[in-house]
């Protein structure tokens, strides 16, 4: 695609953006093993097996009595007290016939138990314990329930979590291999730009891209390599990028990529690798760019504050999560009655900045920020997600609409 497609009438379908990066997206960085107290946010380079059943033995899921269901008639009757087992002790010996055992959650079953009565169903009298009528393997956590040794635990390419953590150390895995972090490089375009905390002159404005962008980045697992703002000018722009670029797995930046800005970045980036430009049927947001440096991809976003963020949720997100070894990188919509009207067709799909709103019954519902301009990010602070609203669409009151979570777009 030629770099002139910036300043054609032709709007690219957000969709087919998302999959021709895909394709063009590199090869996840070298695998390591890490210790498993340090792989959270991490991606596994490889399939995990489990080394054990899981439950490893019988055991209590109840604090109680553990018994021979067999020992009881249909209507419940009386069985002698025969020990206590705590959650760590061994199995201890085989359960006697008419005898019940005391047992906390988690503890092994005693051979011959095959039931657990909860403590608060049982009447304990004179070392007897009366039970109601009970039902076989109640209350019982069989051994290999969950797991069984040689399963598959969990996918090369999936990013690890809180309950994956806890999984893998459940099952006695102290090291994982995940793949090395992602090295990005996050630049700001614009003479205009400047730190939060500097005095302001007339026509500047505080750079907030470099801050909103580099904890989404963060949040996503990369490791960001913030090489600040470049200047609008040839030499500054080629030094930056080239500097980037051998020190980089991957290129961002904002700004300087709409039709009518100064050519610096691109001329640039065409002096040391190529770029397309495209314009995405997207709003907030259109232009976007995207080429090599030196051999290494670059995405060139939208500089204003909203369009920026919604492009890199949207577009860029996907991208860098397949760079990482991630497998599954397109977040899943939630379908949910819009509470309220939207009547003007746009020929871009529109990424609206909403909330979910629970109404007297509980029935949630997506209410939208009355403000959507590509400049403001305050609209974003107070939503919790996007509704989609298709090109050329039109939404009633109580119609679904596509709901995308910040939850799962911002992780």
């Amino acid at each position: 695609m030629s770099a002139r497609v910036c300043d054609s009438g032709h709007l690219m379908p957000v969709d087919e953006a998302i999959q021709r990066l895909l394709d063009k997206a590199p090869a996840p960085p070298l695998p390591q093993m890490i210790p498993l107290d340090q792989a959270l946010g991490r991606v596994l380079a490889s399939d995990i097996y489990s080394p054990v059943n899981l439950p490893a033995w019988d055991n209590s899921a109840m604090d109680g009595y553990a018994l021979r269901a067999a020992d009881l008639p249909p209507e419940g009757g009386y069985l002698t007290v025969g020990g206590r087992i705590a959650a760590g002790d061994p199995t201890g010996p085989a359960l006697l016939a008419q005898q019940t055992v005391q047992i906390f959650t988690g503890a092994p079953l005693p051979p011959g138990a095959d039931t657990v009565v909860p403590q608060e169903c049982c009447q304990v009298e004179n070392g007897r314990v009366r039970f109601t009528p009970v039902n076989l393997g109640e209350h019982v956590r069989k051994e290999g329930e969950e797991v069984r040794r040689g399963d598959l635990l969990l996918e090369a390419g999936k990013r690890l979590r809180a309950p994956e953590v806890g999984l893998l150390a459940g099952c006695g895995i102290a090291q994982v291999e995940v793949y090395q972090p992602l090295q990005v490089c996050l630049l700001s375009s614009g003479n205009e730009l400047r730190e939060p905390g500097d005095p302001l002159a007339p026509g500047q404005i505080y750079n907030s891209n470099r801050y909103c962008l580099a904890a989404l980045l963060r949040g996503w697992g990369v490791e960001v390599n913030d090489y600040g703002v470049m200047a609008d000018e040839l030499v500054a722009s080629r030094h930056a990028l080239s500097l980037a670029s051998s020190e980089c797995d991957l290129l961002l930046s904002s700004g300087g990529v709409s039709v009518g800005e100064e050519d610096h970045l691109k001329q640039a980036i065409n002096e040391l690798g190529s770029v397309d430009c495209w314009r995405l049927a997207i709003q907030p947001g259109k232009p976007l760019a995207f080429g090599e440096v030196g051999g290494k991809p670059w995405i060139g976003m939208p500089g204003n504050p909203s369009a920026a963020l919604i492009t890199a949720l949207v577009v860029v997100r996907p991208f860098l999560l397949k760079a990482q070894g991630v497998t599954n990188v397109l977040p899943v919509p939630l379908a949910v009655p819009a509470g309220f009207d939207w009547l003007q067709r746009n020929k871009r799909r529109q990424y609206l900045r909403a909330r979910l709103t629970p109404d007297a019954d509980g029935q949630l519902s997506v209410e939208l920020h009355p403000q959507q301009s590509s400049a403001m990010l305050s609209a974003a602070c107070w939503a919790d997600g996007l509704a989609v609203i298709e090109c050329e669409q039109q939404v009633l009151r109580h119609d679904n609409v596509m709901f995308l979570s910040f939850a799962d777009l911002m992780q």
